[in-house]
């Protein structure tokens, strides 16, 4: 990656004041020749770096001009060096960048950022799955947001024949592993699952992407908006107090307290329809009580089918979980 090989010269050249082609070579691990070239091009690119002969010669920044870069204090090294750890242990060009761009912050920054490049990692597999793999259209579709140019999609929804279509890319994201496309399309912003691309094309045509988009407070608004949808439907639960941290582990977001009764809670429940609910609640038997009609329909009914699929005699107090 040259870009991070340009940066990397950057930051060395202003940590140190003045480097020879030969330094910056041993730093990087590249040719002689290959930096002498990216020096030269930084110069010719309008970056303020100049040659000077002789003994003690070497390359420097005109007047020590500084880039934004080079101001990072010790705890924003640090930061980004989280940020960009666990990242690099599935992109060998991250580590590639990392393992540069450390050697050009000051001394004294360096131990704590290498230890911060290595003290995370994520694992996206739940325990008892298989990895998580990055989906291969990843790489494309980042490039086509960084190079701002459209992408031809051809994109299957659920129970639905592909349909074709060009859109705007605006950003990606991961959640939980599953990954998501936002972009822009002749019907404003749309969010594309991954795993239902069946086609993708970079078209080479310049996009276009608001002047105020950012992608975090877009893909806020989708999860409020999905949430919402996931949320249709509100029950109130009576939970053991004791039990009250479990029940709420399990169900996240869509549990909330409505009233504290000492020794139990009453809590709200919500999901897209009653029988989410029953399905959800229906392994806690009678250590809960559910307070809505609707959702007591479908948990009398999974109960009866229960009991005729084994006809065993119940144990006279329910097993706590």
């Amino acid at each position: 990656m040259r870009a991070d090989r340009l940066v990397a010269t950057l930051l060395l050249m202003q940590a140190r004041g003045r480097i020879t082609a030969a330094e910056l070579a041993e730093e990087l691990e590249v040719s002689n020749a290959t930096a002498r070239r990216d020096l030269e091009a930084l110069s010719a690119a309008g970056v303020p770096v100049y040659p000077q002969p002789g003994r003690g010669g070497g390359w420097s920044l005109v007047g020590g001009a500084r880039t934004d870069l080079s101001g990072l204090t010790s705890a924003e090294a640090q930061a980004l060096f989280l940020v960009a750890g666990p990242a690099a242990a599935v992109a060998p060009e991250i580590k590639s960048a990392l393992r540069k761009l450390v050697r050009a912050l000051p001394q004294t920054f360096r131990g704590d950022a290498e230890a911060a490049a290595g003290a995370t990692i994520v694992d996206t597999a739940a325990w008892g799955e298989d990895t998580k793999d990055r989906p291969g259209l990843v790489t494309m579709l980042q490039e086509a947001v960084v190079r701002q140019v459209q992408v031809r999609l051809t994109y299957q929804k659920r129970g639905q024949a592909p349909e074709g279509r060009v859109v705007d890319p605006w950003g990606l994201v991961d959640k939980d592993g599953t990954w998501y496309f936002v972009a822009g399309t002749r019907d404003g912003q749309r969010t594309f699952r991954l795993d239902r691309i069946v086609g993708a094309t970079l078209t080479g045509v310049p996009a276009s992407r608001p002047a105020d988009f950012e992608l975090a407070g877009a893909w806020d608004e989708v999860v409020t908006a999905v949430e919402r949808k996931r949320s249709e439907t509100r029950a109130v639960v009576l939970v053991p107090a004791k039990f009250l941290k479990i029940f709420q582990h399990q169900h996240g977001r869509h549990c909330t307290v409505v009233e504290d009764q000492g020794e139990q809670v009453r809590v709200e429940l919500t999901a897209p329809l009653p029988l989410d609910i029953a399905r959800n609640v229906a392994g806690w038997g009678g250590l809960i009580t559910v307070e809505s009609p609707e959702v007591e329909e479908h948990l009398a009914r999974i109960g009866a089918e229960l009991v005729s699929r084994y006809p065993r005699a119940a144990p006279a107090e329910p097993a706590e979980p």
